[in-house]
């Protein structure tokens, strides 16, 4: 980190300990290659078998298929492991191959929140008990483990806020919309700059939690001026935070604009480390996966999970605290 940043940082910092931020709460799709894609298997000793169905292998979402797939060999049961590549369609004809092979159970990361309803029909149907993991549909008598994005994006924009001494614009990088994740990680980061009366909303775009698209977009904010210094970038992910820091980078602007992502990935990590990220939100993506199995299990058991929620929690990263999160995800 150059003198310059650190000198603005110290500023700043002091400046927003005096700035009261808000509460948190509680807590294109491309055509398959095939009906039945690729699938990776976790060894098992034979307790039972789970398919689990996942948008795609992203960074982050491949921590969570670590986590299922050690907690499986470590429960004795054998999950298959099929990736949609963004593609509902493709996810919902994985979820019916699962059931056609008569699984005991099935896991469901899904590519689109608002379109889950029919692979929870399908599973229900068939008598096998259905786990939605990471991003939540929210549909009845359906389990749900993971996080509470409304607190993700609550406590990122609370300390960017603070960062940035309560002023400026800030831009928002959204992450698909059709994810609950993504709606309520806006919405946390609009309810904190609505009681912060020196900053303001300016900019929303989705770049579809991809680091790619959030440097592109980014870039266009750089060169239409909607970016300037002193303004403030939430992005719903790291992936589209780290895109963002390249821009950034590219346009000599680094130095000035305070950027905050959420998941807590290794790169991010890294970048905090190097003074490029202000802030991430760590989301335990082993822990998810464990979760995930467990749930599974206990309902392929008969067992009931306690009002169908297993919470993850979500913790605040800054430099203060990373080195705790290091290796993590």
């Amino acid at each position: 980190m150059g003198l310059n940043r650190i000198g603005r940082l110290a500023g700043l910092m002091a400046a927003g300990a005096l700035i009261l931020s808000a509460c948190g709460g509680t807590a294109a799709t491309k055509a398959p290659e095939s009906a039945a894609p690729a699938a990776s298997e976790a060894p098992a000793a034979g307790g039972g078998t789970i398919g689990v169905a996942f948008p795609n292998s992203d960074t982050f979402l491949s921590r969570v298929q670590d986590g299922i797939k050690a907690e499986a060999e470590a429960k004795g049961v054998t999950a298959t492991i099929t990736d949609a590549k963004d593609d509902t369609a493709a996810q919902l004809s994985q979820v019916e191959n699962f059931i056609s092979q008569k699984v005991d159970s099935i896991i469901v990361v899904p590519v689109d929140t608002s379109a889950a309803q029919p692979m929870a029909d399908a599973a229900k149907k068939a008598g096998i008990p259905l786990v939605f993991v990471n991003r939540n549909p929210a549909i009845a008598d359906v389990p749900y483990v993971g996080s509470d994005s409304l607190y993700a994006g609550t406590v990122e924009m609370q300390e960017l806020a603070k960062l940035a001494g309560g002023k400026g614009d800030v831009l928002i990088l959204e992450g698909q919309v059709s994810n609950e994740a993504a709606v309520l990680r806006t919405q946390g980061c609009n309810d904190v700059v609505a009681k912060n009366p020196g900053m303001k909303v300016t900019q929303t775009q989705a770049g579809d939690w991809d680091r790619a698209k959030g440097q592109s977009i980014t870039e266009n904010w750089i060169q239409s001026g909607a970016l300037k210094a002193g303004d403030v970038i939430c992005a719903n992910n790291d992936e589209m935070a780290l895109g963002a820091i390249n821009a950034l980078k590219a346009g000599k602007l680094l130095d000035t604009v305070f950027v905050g992502g959420v998941d807590a990935t290794s790169e991010a990590l890294a970048a905090m480390q190097a003074g490029d990220l202000e802030v991430t939100v760590f989301q335990d993506a082993k822990g998810q996966g464990k979760g995930g199995v467990d749930a599974a299990v206990d309902l392929m058991a008969g067992k009931t999970i306690a009002n169908n929620l297993v919470d993850i929690p979500y913790v605040l990263v800054t430099p203060a605290n990373i080195k705790d999160y290091l290796g993590a995800n």
